[in-house]
């Protein structure tokens, strides 16, 4: 974080996280406050060893921490990850056709398990197939790394879908209450219908009308395959945003140490700090530059509806005639 990214950050937050003098001792002041919190999420460091880098206790600095994570997610949240209208949907839509020659893609969506030390008790709800306790965040992304909305706070014993399902965007999302445009007819398919704007996941996700997944039967034909490379282009947006994400705030490389409440709160702040940073300071990564291989996809168990069945088709369709298809997209598969 650059420092007039800080000093930003620093006017936005500062009102609500200052304190007032008592008779006894001066307050810790708010540039500090946000200083040490912004340093315990980006080092990942313990309360205990930066108890002796600030010359603060360890319960003080806990208490810091928690107050401005919840700030800053309640005054950046507004602006940095705002709900969408129907022009900024569009305008992802833009970007993803842009960057990813995906056309009528507004999302890509997926869950990370993020570590936890275990929970008392909480038995196997947190215990996850990879072994280890965890709660899971589930978000969605742009085409430009950012994420558009998140979800925190699943037990990590869930599956990805589950989650998903039970989720307020999806909620939203049955109702029609997010503000997605009507179908448009794809890039240069001028005789073609109108297509549904959708969001692109993994084979964990239901297929339905805003849900695309890859085909995920052994065997695939020429069409399928190509498919399948296309919706991952799109899909690597989700991979590399999650990567970023956990390689800039590396409290997600080590188990966190705090209650589960406490750990929303830190993984919703790290969220609306990627958004925050990447906007004004960009990505020190070679992120762009990440190329998805295409492989074999398993089955889940999970149903699909006719109606994201026929999208899908329609889709796959489209990327093998000539005014869909890519000149690359053959050498891939």
């Amino acid at each position: 974080m650059s420092k007039n990214s800080f000093d930003t950050l620093l006017q936005t937050v500062g009102p609500n996280i200052t304190k007032q003098d008592t008779t006894w001792r001066k307050c810790i002041p708010p540039e500090e406050r946000l200083s040490v919190t912004l340093r315990y999420l980006a080092t990942g460091n313990s309360f205990r060893s930066l108890h002796y880098e600030y010359l603060l206790g360890a319960t003080t600095i806990r208490e810091i921490v928690k107050d401005t994570c919840e700030q800053l997610w309640q005054c950046l949240k507004p602006i940095h990850m705002a709900e969408k209208t129907e022009d900024d949907w569009k305008i992802i839509a833009k970007q993803f056709l842009d960057r990813t020659d995906f056309p009528n893609c507004i999302g890509a969506v997926d869950g990370k398990h993020v570590r936890l030390k275990k929970p008392a008790d909480s038995g196997s709800e947190f215990y996850n197939y990879k072994n280890y306790f965890s709660t899971i965040l589930l978000a969605v992304v742009d085409a430009d790394y950012c994420f558009t909305v998140i979800d925190v706070g699943s037990y990590g014993a869930n599956g990805d879908s589950n989650v998903f399902k039970k989720s307020n965007f999806y909620q939203k999302l049955k109702s029609n209450q997010l503000n997605i445009p009507n179908p448009q007819k794809l890039p240069q398919d001028e005789e073609g219908e109108p297509q549904p704007f959708n969001f692109v996941g993994d084979e964990a996700f239901a297929l339905s009308r805003h849900i695309l997944r890859p085909y995920s039967r052994k065997n695939l034909t020429m069409k399928q395959r190509v498919f399948n490379y296309r919706h991952c282009r799109a899909r690597r947006m989700v991979e590399c945003t999650l990567g970023i994400l956990a390689n800039k705030w590396r409290i997600f490389h080590r188990p966190m140490d705090v209650d589960v409440g406490f750990s929303d709160i830190i993984i919703k702040a790290c969220c609306i700090l990627h958004n925050f940073v990447r906007r004004n300071d960009g990505v020190r990564t070679e992120d762009e530059s990440y190329e998805c291989l295409l492989k074999a996809c398993e089955p889940v168990g999970i149903r699909a509806d006719s109606c994201g069945m026929q999208i899908r088709d329609y889709f796959a369709n489209y990327f093998v005639t000539p005014q869909g298809s890519v000149s690359w997209q053959y050498e891939k598969i």
